[in-house]
């Protein structure tokens, strides 16, 4: 592995690890300071704090299929591991790779959740349009998720990407 790919590995697990440890203390914090309490308004009538767990995926859609969270989960890992692996160390791949990070620490986050308590702890709930209470991991998978979206149909070529579909592989 050269240098440069090697200190990129190493920012990876450092940016990995602050996202996921964000992600769990803030949901720590719900659970001391929001469970069992009545909801804690930040902006009257537009944002609020509430506990919440949630044992479907997003929205609550999927309830009670915690199985197939997990299993989903450690393939969608998988997969970003892959493609991190695989992809050039140039500076056009910058925020992708940022972004596909960000992604991974959400599903780690929410990951973690499932296998620690059998749900994800939920606490941002947008009052003013009656969002779905949601938590800090879900703004990550989120917006990386709608940003790599954008990229991918608007920033990068076809042929940007054609590193996804070679054999060959930088390699971490």
């Amino acid at each position: 592995m050269d240098r440069a790919k090697k200190n990129l590995f190493v920012f990876d697990v450092f940016l990995l690890i602050f996202l996921i440890l964000s992600d769990q203390f803030f949901k720590y914090f719900a659970v001391i300071k929001l469970k069992n309490q009545p909801d804690f308004n930040i902006i009257d009538g537009v944002l609020s704090l509430q506990y919440v767990e949630n044992y479907g995926a997003a929205f609550g859609v999927l309830q009670n299929h915690k199985y197939f969270f997990i299993f989903s989960s450690i393939i969608f890992l998988g997969i970003v591991i892959h493609i991190l692996k695989k992809m050039p160390n140039a500076s056009k791949y910058k925020q992708l790779h940022i972004l596909l990070v960000i992604a991974a620490a959400g599903a780690a986050g929410n990951l973690a959740d499932r296998l620690r308590l059998g749900y994800v702890i939920d606490f941002i709930y947008i009052v003013i349009i009656d969002f779905p209470v949601f938590n800090l991991a879900d703004i990550f998978v989120t917006f990386s998720a709608a940003i790599i979206a954008f990229q991918i149909l608007f920033v990068y070529e076809d042929s940007d990407l054609d590193f996804l579909f070679t054999r060959k592989s930088e390699g971490l």
